[in-house]
């Protein structure tokens, strides 16, 4: 079967013995004119590709016009209730950094919510116990201090608005699946948004702005592709946001998340955003088994992939632009869990294929090695989805951490 062909590809890669290793490729890819080695090079520390992205079609360009694919990691916890990435308390932030860069990737979504920008809390030491520097520190210098580790080994970052209160996502009961609530207003999301985008107008390693996520039904109300109502029309709040965003600091990419739990980007090709700076929208997108129950072949997933956001990748689109797939991942728990013949090792494997062959950016939930505290998550506790084992020293799983890294090099490009 493909999908194991795949998997056996993977193998022979890396003989990593337990280490961190270098991603296979590198380097431009096929020949293709634009298709640099961004998303497959590690590169040395320090070195932060050209700056600013732009977008041409759909792709996402470096400073000197070369293709820049998004190869990402997620590295939750400063959403959550201690307002920090969780792992501080077990590895020193600088030493996650460089484990992030031999990965191979080249950028780091940052989850954040509205509540640590407004309330700013001072940290408790027992979540940055490998940070002693940053004992007494509020959360928000803790951030600073993160995205400054990570700029030092060349990695962007892009910050997410993960969701309004600390703690509360992603279903349809915990009140956060539109982009306000009654308590932080659409007015507070906008000044929440000018006041992290001006905090980090310095910092060059902060490339783009994710306006919310996992846009879904909160509270009896369901957020929608146009309309005009003002309580339900993503497409209008997010022209809002993405405006507010760009007036503070134009070279920052908008990424705008797709609607039914980031799934349904239909729409988006007859009523595109339409932001005040041309050449800066990213649409984001998520994928999990239990998004189509039973399709889990190559050849089955490609038919609701296609017609859920896929379309807007093709050359004859004319509202194309660049998807970045930033949530999707699987358990590293058994080798099953990446590769199998059923369930959701084929899932994993099948979504792997769509990724490749479609050039798709793309973000893995989660580096973390170990949960932030939370509602669904235990501090210190093992995240088996994660890429890190629970010192945040090594690969949970090389089998996992080989096929991410197939998908790193660019294989097509303006």
């Amino acid at each position: 079967m493909k999908q194991l062909v795949f998997f056996a590809l993977g193998l022979a890669l890396c003989a990593c013995g337990g280490q961190m290793e270098d991603p296979p490729g590198g380097g431009a890819i096929g020949g293709n004119p634009g298709v640099g080695g961004s998303g497959g090079d590690v590169g040395r520390p320090g070195e932060l590709p050209a700056l600013p992205l732009r977008i041409l079609g759909r792709w996402i360009l470096d400073g000197d016009g070369t293709r820049f694919k998004l190869a990402s990691v997620n590295w939750y916890g400063a959403e959550k209730r201690d307002h920090v990435p969780a792992g501080l308390e077990r590895a020193h932030r600088s030493d996650i950094a460089r484990r992030i860069r031999r990965m191979g990737v080249n950028s780091v979504r940052l989850p954040w919510s509205n509540e640590l920008v407004e309330t700013d809390p001072v940290v408790g030491d027992e979540v940055i116990a490998a940070n002693l520097d940053l004992g007494g520190r509020r959360a928000l210098e803790v951030l600073d201090a993160v995205i400054e580790a990570l700029a030092a080994e060349g990695l962007v970052v892009i910050l997410d608005n993960h969701s309004s209160d600390t703690d509360a996502c992603c279903d349809e009961t915990d009140g956060n699946g539109l982009w306000y609530t009654s308590t932080y207003t659409e007015e507070r999301w906008l000044a929440s948004w000018r006041a992290i985008v001006t905090r980090y107008l310095d910092q060059p390693a902060v490339v783009a702005a994710e306006l919310r996520n996992a846009l879904r039904p909160a509270n009896g109300v369901t957020p929608v592709w146009g309309g005009g109502d003002p309580a339900t029309d993503w497409h209008a709040a997010v022209q809002r946001g993405g405006n507010a965003v760009l007036e503070i600091n134009p070279d920052l990419l908008v990424v705008v998340q797709a609607l039914d739990g980031a799934s349904d980007l239909r729409a988006a090709g007859t009523l595109p955003v339409q932001l005040a700076v041309e050449n800066r929208l990213v649409y984001a997108v998520h994928d999990d088994q239990r998004f189509y129950p039973g399709v889990n072949t190559p050849e089955d997933l490609t038919g609701p992939l296609e017609d859920h956001w896929g379309h807007l990748l093709a050359y004859d689109q004319p509202n194309k632009a660049p998807i970045w797939m930033n949530e999707f991942s699987t358990c590293h728990t058994s080798v099953t869990c990446v590769n199998d013949e059923s369930g959701r090792g084929l899932w994993f494997q099948s979504l792997l294929v769509y990724l490749s062959q479609n050039d798709v950016d793309w973000g893995y939930w989660a580096l973390n090695g170990t949960q932030a505290r939370g509602m669904e998550g235990t501090f210190g506790e093992e995240d088996t989805n994660g890429l890190l084992d629970t010192f945040w020293r090594a690969p949970a799983s090389l089998d996992l951490l080989v096929q991410l890294q197939l998908l790193i090099p660019p294989n097509q490009g303006p």
